[in-house]
């Protein structure tokens, strides 16, 4: 075994490797960039090495910076996490080239799933069932359009390289095909600097269903199965495992596939072979079709070692070490059933816009494993992906598993940013999800009563107010009293862009009438704890002008200053602002130019996504206010438009 490894990774999963490195008994060695120096893996490890700037070009994709960092420090081997360079097999080779040991598979096993078309036609070849489609590289567009055809419509258009949605496109009709295509090979060319594609049968009621495996090189096993249905824009929201409905003759079926497509290429640890299935009339042994190949550690792996009790981090160090499989395919099991949530700092309402933020407050409930890259007084950086933590829960049964997510949720505490929090917890409450009854285009098609957002109760608001005005800590027995009697208070209270004005009479410290738009609520201190309206008070916290009430997920209001009420007046539809800090990717608007409501007016690059901002209404460009390549501020002014004379 090592004696010391490094973790080329930051954020949860570097946390969650040297948790497992430490139990283990291996020193850890984190990297860091500028915008990490305080971060929770650099606390956490034995020893941390700075590797650059703030940017993953300057910092975590520097494979020599980090080669460098390990040798230095007598690391024997690497952790690549999953992102950045895990999939990358130039590093790989370089790692080894240096004497060193990659915690994962060869460059060649990386190299063999590293294009969709060439991976699918090896998984033909090894009988593997691969979805009806063309994967050639003769990429004329009307030799495309031939094979569509064949294939039949509905069809989906995907670039042979890259992920995440990009460069894909369903086509329905024939008449659509040729503009669909310009526009996948467009943004194909734009995200991975290639531009080919590939053609699928497009599945009408698709499942994402993936398959756990784990080879030493020679032998596989595959450690069962994940759902990953419940998606948005291509992107994992809840995973579980095992998948509902799975008869055990198509896990053993699928299992079996998985694991053919890691003997075919020599796989040598921790990976995840992906299928697409047809999920239209329950699941069966011929409904299921090879989608890709993730050769690293997935982001949803602590499901599968909650129901079969196995700690993969540890698998992939003693594998790594040159020991054999630690188990048999038949000494493998599943025991009941876990569910992960992955909780963001992202503005739901606003099209799931990423945030940044100061986590004021970050609390998890006791007795349920949450994996965090961050802590309560964190950033939440505009560098980096804005996960916060993945939650994990298990049961004996689905139901029951699902009701500890809903529980879980409910009790998780975050302030100073906005999250996806509520959207997790209506997911979690969706009556076709608790059915099993899942599928890819679930969030699509049930959006709008996911993201809709309950409007606070007045005991919310009334307690917002007490713990802006800091009489919830208030002790003394004159806190309240004037000379003639109590004390009204008032305070401008703001939640989604509108004011509310709150007026407090006091009677005691532990005594307060809160008044809302004509409606009162009494709030009184019982022994420790306040009621409001004869209720128990939820927790409630007060960070930087942020007053957050944790009930129904989180309520959070702003502490508006009277003398600063203008500065929280609409925004110009004139001004175009930057939503959050980041780089302006392209500046597309010129002055003098005509544009349209909805015209894209240049392009933010923020948090690992591209953002198009477009035009507020008609007009002229007046001003260009940042050039592509700026790095810009939340809020920064970007383009002015003035009224077309």
């Amino acid at each position: 075994m090592f004696d010391t490894i490094l973790i080329a990774n930051r954020g949860e999963i570097a946390c969650r490797v040297i948790e497992t490195a430490r139990a283990m008994g291996v020193r850890t060695v984190a990297v860091y960039s500028d915008a990490d120096r305080a971060a929770k893996h650099v606390e956490m490890a034995d020893h941390a090495v700075h590797i650059g700037g703030a940017a993953p070009a300057d910092s975590y994709l520097r494979g020599d910076a980090i080669i460098d960092a390990a040798r230095a420090t007598g690391a024997q081997a690497i952790h690549p996490g999953y992102g950045f360079l895990s999939e990358n097999p130039d590093f790989v080779d370089a790692v080894e080239a240096a004497g060193l040991t990659f915690i994962g598979p060869s460059a060649r096993a990386i190299r063999a799933m590293g294009l969709k078309d060439a991976a699918k036609k090896l998984m033909e070849e090894a009988g593997v069932p691969v979805v009806p489609g063309y994967h050639g590289a003769e990429q004329d567009a009307e030799m495309l359009a031939d094979r569509a055809q064949e294939i039949g419509y509905p069809v989906l258009i995907k670039a042979v390289a890259g992920g995440g949605g990009k460069g894909m496109r369903l086509v329905e009709h024939p008449e659509d095909f040729a503009d669909a295509l310009i526009s996948a090979q467009g943004e194909a060319a734009t995200a991975f600097g290639n531009k080919e594609v590939l053609i699928e049968k497009y599945i009408q009621q698709p499942r994402h269903i993936e398959m756990q495996i784990f080879g030493d090189g020679k032998n596989a096993v595959h450690l069962f199965e994940r759902d990953c249905s419940l998606q948005r824009r291509h992107q994992k929201v809840i995973e579980e495992a095992p998948a509902p409905g799975m008869p055990e003759e198509v896990r053993a079926a699928m299992g079996a596939a998985a694991v053919r497509a890691a003997e075919a290429i020599g796989y040598k640890g921790a990976g995840t072979v992906e299928f697409i299935v047809d999920g239209s009339d329950g699941l069966r042994t011929d409904g299921f079709w090879f989608m890709e190949m993730n050769t690293r550690l997935q982001v949803e792996h602590p499901v599968t070692e909650a129901i079969t009790g196995i700690d993969l981090v540890e698998w992939q160090l003693r594998v790594a070490s040159g020991e054999a499989l630690p188990a048999r395919q038949e000494d493998l099991t599943i025991t009941g059933h876990a569910f992960e949530a992955r909780l963001y700092a992202e503005d739901v309402p606003k099209g799931f816009l990423p945030a940044t933020g100061h986590l004021g407050h970050l609390r998890f409930p006791v007795g349920v494993r949450a994996d965090s890259g961050v802590r309560t007084g964190d950033e939440i950086s505009p560098w980096y992906d804005p996960m916060i933590a993945k939650i994990v829960v298990h049961g004996p049964t689905r139901a029951t598993a699902l009701r500890r997510l809903d529980a879980a949720l409910d009790r998780t505490e975050v302030a100073g940013t906005v999250t996806n929090l509520a959207f997790l917890g209506a997911l979690a409450r969706h009556e076709g999800f608790a059915r099993g009854d899942v599928d890819t285009g679930l969030i699509a098609r049930d959006l709008d009563a996911l993201v809709r957002e309950a409007d606070p109760a007045a005991s919310d608001v009334a307690l917002a107010a007490l713990a802006a005005l800091g009489l919830l800590d208030a002790q003394e027995s004159t806190t309240g009293f004037t000379l003639w009697g109590p004390l009204n208070r008032q305070i401008l209270l703001r939640r989604d862009e509108a004011d509310i004005t709150v007026t407090v009479r006091s009677h005691s410290a532990d005594a307060h009438d809160v008044a809302i738009d004509g409606d009162v609520v009494k709030a009184r201190r019982i022994g420790d704890r306040w009621q409001l309206d004869g209720a128990i008070a939820p927790e409630v916290t007060v960070t930087d002008g942020l007053v957050s009430v944790f009930r129904g997920y989180g309520i959070s209001f702003d502490i508006v200053d009277p003398l600063k009420r203008a500065a929280y007046a609409h925004g110009d539809a004139s001004l175009i602002e930057a939503p959050m800090p980041g780089l302006v990717k392209v500046m597309l608007a010129q002055p003098g130019q005509s544009v349209r409501e909805g015209d894209r007016l240049a392009v933010l690059e923020a948090m690992k996504m591209e953002h198009s901002l477009l035009a507020a209404r008609d007009g002229v460009v007046a001003e260009v206010l940042a050039e592509t390549g700026a790095q810009v501020a939340a809020g920064a002014p970007l383009v002015r438009l003035e009224d077309d004379a």
